[in-house]
């Protein structure tokens, strides 16, 4: 009897159900050698997909099992996230791997971004190879200052120029980046910036240092935020910077934001206690969620503690698998506790994903329960960027 064709699910392309299939395969692999099956065949794949630029596939795939199968996804996203990273490298004697060294900063001024020196580059080649890599790689950096804006847009851009790096880096030289192209940086009070590098290794060899025997992962960051930092503070003039651990590339992003969620609290704070001659114990916080179908975010809005008027504000994306949840909250205050703030008001309503229709800047919560825009007095106001982070 002839069987009944079954339609795909959900109308999914023909790539996308194959990603899925293999994708859960290697989610309920029992065993290393069905593992190493299973990823063979998801790593072809994942590798045909950014090859043919086919972003489309790979965030259609992410986005079914992010819904219907939390193991498969964090398998097909560690799978794409590697091969992108790694610059396609399956059949080469070497392992490549795309690098980021994030920095955390905040300014009254323009933070900058701006192609880097040669002898700055140079220094950070010195530091980079002294104390966060392992022996004998090989590096080629990108000689430009990367706002978030700049960063590589997606999986097959960011998989492009790794390869680009990695050709550099085959040779240990760096990589003139062209400015001619690259989008406009919007400006914060605080903001993230990224050096951004590749390393070439024999396959199977050490890629940093803590993989050595002699060194830690903390020893390695301590060494980095003494000489690293150090020689990425002329790049940012006039700002206060905090280094996070260099790392391969989305792992490193994703401490950026996790790290910068606190330090854009600390920077708030210390601009309105400067801007405002206003010690931390005369401010106040306002804590409170806001959502789309589900939260996405908490938003502090900061006042005087004599007024209701927000004067300042911050974003708290939640990240990953983060809800609305106490132990977020407890972080919050606990930050800003640490700041000095003593006047913490969380509200329990829930606000929509509100912002300026003039300016696109974020409305914040105000002590009356509303969600309002954020304004410095007139005389402060003015010597500020438009946007405050």
């Amino acid at each position: 009897m002839k069987r009944n064709r079954l339609g795909r699910r959900g109308g999914l392309p023909r790539d996308a159900e194959q990603l899925l299939w293999l994708a859960s395969g290697l989610a309920e692999s029992s065993s290393r050698a069905e593992d190493h099956f299973w990823d063979q065949r998801l790593a072809a794949a994942v590798d045909g997909l950014l090859r043919a630029e086919d972003e489309d596939t790979l965030n259609t795939a992410l986005d079914h099992l992010s819904s219907t199968n939390a193991a498969a996804y964090d398998e097909l996203a560690d799978m794409i996230e590697s091969r992108a990273e790694g610059a396609l490298t399956s059949d080469d004697p070497h392992d490549v791997l795309l690098i980021a060294a994030p920095v955390m900063a905040w300014s009254r001024y323009r933070i900058p971004s701006a192609t880097i020196p040669a002898a700055a580059l140079a220094n950070l080649r010195v530091q980079l190879k002294a104390h966060v890599l392992a022996k004998d790689v090989k590096l080629a950096l990108a000689d430009y200052l990367f706002s978030p804006d700049q960063l590589p847009q997606g999986y097959c851009a960011t998989a492009d120029f790794a390869s680009h790096l990695a050709r550099s880096a085959a040779t240990d030289a760096d990589l003139r980046i062209k400015t001619d192209n690259l989008p406009e940086t919007a400006q914060f009070l605080s903001d993230t910036r990224y050096i951004l590098g590749a390393v070439v290794v024999p396959k199977g060899a050490p890629i940093f240092r803590w993989q050595e025997e002699d060194c830690t992962r903390d020893q390695a960051f301590e060494q980095w935020r003494a000489q690293g930092a150090a020689c990425i503070a002329p790049l940012l003039t006039g700002c206060a910077t905090e280094v996070v651990l260099p790392n391969a590339y989305f792992a490193a992003s994703r401490e950026a934001d996790k790290a910068s969620r606190p330090y854009s609290i600390q920077a708030s704070v210390a601009f309105l206690s400067t801007t405002l001659d206003a010690p931390a114990t005369r401010l106040r916080a306002v804590v409170a969620p806001f959502f789309e179908r589900q939260v996405e975010e908490f938003r502090i809005g900061f006042t005087l503690r004599n007024s209701n008027d927000v004067v300042h504000g911050v974003v708290w994306p939640l990240l990953g698998a983060e809800g609305e949840t106490s132990e977020t909250l407890g972080e919050i205050e606990a930050t800003l506790r640490a700041c000095g703030i003593t006047d913490i008001q969380v509200l329990d309503n829930e606000f929509p994903m509100e912002y300026c229709d003039d300016c696109g800047a974020p409305m914040y919560p105000s002590p009356e329960g509303e969600a309002v825009h954020a304004e410095l007095p007139e005389e402060q106001a003015e010597q500020m960027p438009k946007h405050l982070h």
